[in-house]
């Protein structure tokens, strides 16, 4: 599908407003990542950066791969100090 749109202004900044059908099928729904490529602005949902980790760390856990590599490092500051 193409559409053609014109750039706004938008305070300081310039945009354009993208039809809601183009949204739809590109799945885009609030953040997105723009690159340049051969002149071109892509446009694309941005990438959840912690996509699977839920997942991956059910797995750790139901083979009990979830411990704490290296120990809890208080000190007596945390006790004594510290201030909640």
């Amino acid at each position: 599908m193409t559409v053609k749109t014109r750039i706004i202004r938008i305070g300081n900044s310039q945009g354009i407003r993208i039809p809601k059908p183009l949204l739809e099928q590109s799945g885009i729904t609030d953040e997105v990542e723009l690159e340049i490529e051969d002149n071109k602005i892509i446009i694309h949902a941005a990438e959840s950066l912690r996509r699977g980790w839920e997942e991956a760390f059910a797995a750790m856990a139901q083979h009990g791969d979830d411990i704490l590599i290296d120990p809890d490092a208080e000190s007596d500051w945390d006790h004594e100090e510290w201030q909640w």
